[in-house]
C-alpha cells in the first residue's frame, strides 16, 4: 500500500508545481541556472522546460563560461551537461574507461536494444563492435551502393516520386525516407528484403511498433526517471504498451534471424557475407542475444540516415542557391558514371550534409555514467554514477565553434580553395567539435556507408525533382523532436515537381 502512494504522489507531482508555479528562476531571459531547492533540487525548472528542454539546454550552454553546467537533479542527483569540445574529448576518448553507457541508461532501453551494441559495455560491446566492423570496409561499401542502394532508389524510391509528381499527391517524404532506409539496412545487414518502401506503402505492423517502442523507451529520460518504473509496475500510461510493441519488434527481428538459419543451414557455407550471418557464423547461439544485435542495427540504420536526410531536404528547399550548387556539381560529377566513386567526388553535397547535421543532428544529445569519480577538463567535478551528456544540437549552435554566424546554413563553411588543383576542397571539423557520428572508441562506424547512401539518394532524387514542402500552419518552421533519434514532428509533407 505505501509503495502504490508513494506512486501516486509521484505521478501528481507535475500538478503541484502547476499549483505552487514555483518555476519563475527557470526562464531563460539571461539564463542563469534554475534556483535549486531543499531535497527536490532543480525538478520545478526541469518539469517547466520539459517540453523545450533542447532550447532551453542550448541557452544555457550558450550562456556557460565553460560551456558546461551541473545541475541538481532531486535528492542527491546531480547531472553534468556540455557543448565544451575539450570535455567531449574527455569522456569519448582521453578518459574512455570512466564514461560508459552505465546500468541506468542501460536498464532503460533493456526491453527495446537489451544487450545489443548501442546498449552494451566493455567485453560485450567489444566483441560486437570487432564483428561488426569487418561489413564496413571499402569492399563492402562498394557493394552497398551498386547492389543495394541504387537498387532501392532506381527501383522503389524514384518510381513512387515520379507517380507522386505526375498524380501531384502530397507525400510524407519523412515516411518515404526512413521506409527506404529501412529496406536497406535490411538488406545489407541481415540479407532480408522487408518490401517496406513498395508503391501502395504498405502499413508494417512492426514499423508502427518500432516507432512507439522508441518514443516510449526516449520518455523514461525524462525530468522524473523515477516514474517510469512505478508507471511500469502499475502498467499503466505508455508503459502499459511497451511490453506488447517491444514483442512485435522481437518476432520480426526473429523472423529474420530464423529465415537466416535456414539459408546458412541448406547452403553449408557462408556465402552471404552480411552482418546477421558474420554473427551467427561466430557461434552465437543465443537467440535472443541476436536478436538484440539485430535490433540496435536496425535503430541505426533506419532512423538515422532518414532523419539526417528529412532535415536535409527541407534546408535545400528553404535556400535554393544551396540547391543549385549542388545541382552543379550534380551534373559536373555525373560523367564519370560510377555511382561509388561519383558519390566520394562531390565536395560541395558532402559539405551540405554536414552542415545540415550541424543545426539537425540525428542524434541530438547523448549521456555516459561515470563509474569513478572525475573531474573535467573544465574543473566540474564528476561523482561515481553521475550522468554526463554531450549536447550536439547545441554544439552546432556555440559561437566559439563556428563562429557568429552559427544559426545560418551555411555549407561553404566546410570548404576551402586548393589553389594548385583550382578546385574546392572539403574541410573536416575536428570530431570533438562535431560528435554527431560521436568519437573515440565508439565512433560510428556507419560514417562512411551513411554518407553514401545520403548522398546517392539526393543525387537520384535531385536530377529528377524538386521537392517542395507544404506550407505549415501560420508559417511556422517544423519541429525537432529529439527521442532517441531526431524525428520532424507531423512528418514532412510535401509535393514532388519533375525537373524539365
Amino acid at each position: 500500500m505505501f509503495i502504490e502512494l508513494s506512486a501516486l504522489a509521484l505521478l501528481f507531482l507535475p500538478l503541484l508545481f502547476f499549483i505552487l508555479d514555483l518555476s519563475g528562476d527557470s526562464k531563460t531571459g539571461k539564463c542563469k541556472l534554475p534556483k535549486s531547492y531543499p531535497i527536490i533540487g532543480s525538478l520545478l525548472a526541469l518539469y517547466k522546460n520539459h517540453a523545450n528542454k533542447l532550447a532551453w539546454y542550448t541557452e544555457l550552454l550558450q550562456n556557460s563560461p565553460s560551456a558546461t553546467f551541473s545541475m541538481h537533479h532531486s535528492f542527491r542527483h546531480r547531472f553534468v551537461v556540455t557543448a565544451n569540445p575539450a570535455v567531449v574529448q574527455h569522456i569519448l576518448k582521453t578518459n574512455f574507461p570512466t564514461y560508459q553507457k552505465g546500468p541506468s541508461s542501460r536498464q532503460m532501453l533493456q526491453e527495446l536494444l537489451g544487450d545489443g551494441i548501442f546498449n552494451a559495455d566493455g567485453d560485450n560491446w567489444k566483441f560486437q563492435r570487432q564483428l561488426s566492423s569487418h561489413e564496413f570496409n571499402t569492399k563492402s561499401l562498394r557493394k552497398f551502393v551498386e547492389m543495394v542502394v541504387d537498387t532501392e532508389l532506381n527501383l522503389r524510391l524514384i518510381p513512387i516520386l515520379f507517380k507522386s509528381s505526375t498524380d501531384r499527391t502530397v507525400l510524407d517524404f519523412q515516411d518515404i525516407l526512413q521506409r527506404f532506409a529501412f529496406d536497406n539496412i535490411c538488406k545489407i545487414g541481415f540479407g532480408y528484403d522487408p518490401e517496406y518502401l513498395l508503391p501502395s506503402l504498405p502499413q508494417a505492423k512492426f514499423a508502427v511498433a518500432f516507432d512507439d517502442a522508441v518514443k516510449i523507451s526516449s520518455e523514461r529520460f525524462g525530468y522524473l526517471r523515477a516514474v517510469w518504473k512505478i508507471k511500469r509496475a502499475l502498467g499503466i500510461g505508455s508503459e502499459s504498451r511497451i511490453w506488447q510493441v517491444v514483442s512485435d519488434v522481437r518476432e520480426f527481428a526473429n523472423t529474420i534471424i530464423r529465415q537466416k538459419k535456414r539459408e546458412m543451414n541448406e547452403t553449408k557455407t557462408l556465402e552471404s557475407h552480411d552482418l546477421l550471418s558474420r554473427f551467427l557464423s561466430s557461434g552465437l547461439s543465443d537467440e535472443k542475444f541476436v536478436t538484440d544485435i539485430v535490433i540496435s542495427f536496425i535503430l541505426a540504420g533506419r532512423d538515422t540516415t532518414s532523419a539526417a536526410l528529412t532535415w536535409f531536404f527541407w534546408l535545400i528547399a528553404n535556400h535554393p542557391h544551396v540547391e543549385s550548387e549542388i545541382l552543379k556539381e550534380i551534373e559536373e560529377k555525373s560523367e564519370t558514371g560510377d555511382g561509388y566513386d561519383e558519390a566520394k567526388e562531390m565536395v560541395y553535397l558532402h559539405a551540405a550534409l554536414c552542415e545540415s547535421m550541424r543545426l539537425y543532428p540525428p542524434v541530438p544529445i547523448d549521456s555516459k555514467e561515470a563509474v569513478n569519480d572525475d573531474v573535467l577538463p573544465d574543473g566540474t567535478k564528476v561523482k561515481k554514477g553521475m550522468a554526463v551528456g554531450y549536447h550536439v544540437y547545441a554544439m552546432g549552435r556555440m559561437e566559439q565553434i563556428w563562429g557568429k554566424d552559427c544559426a545560418e546554413f551555411r555549407p561553404d563553411r566546410w570548404l576551402e580553395r586548393d589553389v594548385a588543383a583550382d578546385k574546392r576542397r572539403f574541410v573536416a571539423k575536428d570530431q570533438y567539435s562535431y560528435p554527431v557520428f560521436q568519437a573515440g572508441p565508439r565512433v560510428c562506424l556507419g560514417k562512411e556507408m551513411a554518407f553514401l547512401q545520403m548522398k546517392r539518394v539526393v543525387v537520384g532524387v535531385l536530377k529528377r525533382f524538386k521537392v517542395v514542402p507544404e506550407k505549415r500552419e501560420n508559417g511556422l518552421e517544423p519541429e525537432f523532436v529529439a527521442y532517441l533519434t531526431a524525428k520532424m514532428k507531423g512528418g514532412f509533407p510535401v509535393t514532388v515537381v519533375e525537373r524539365a
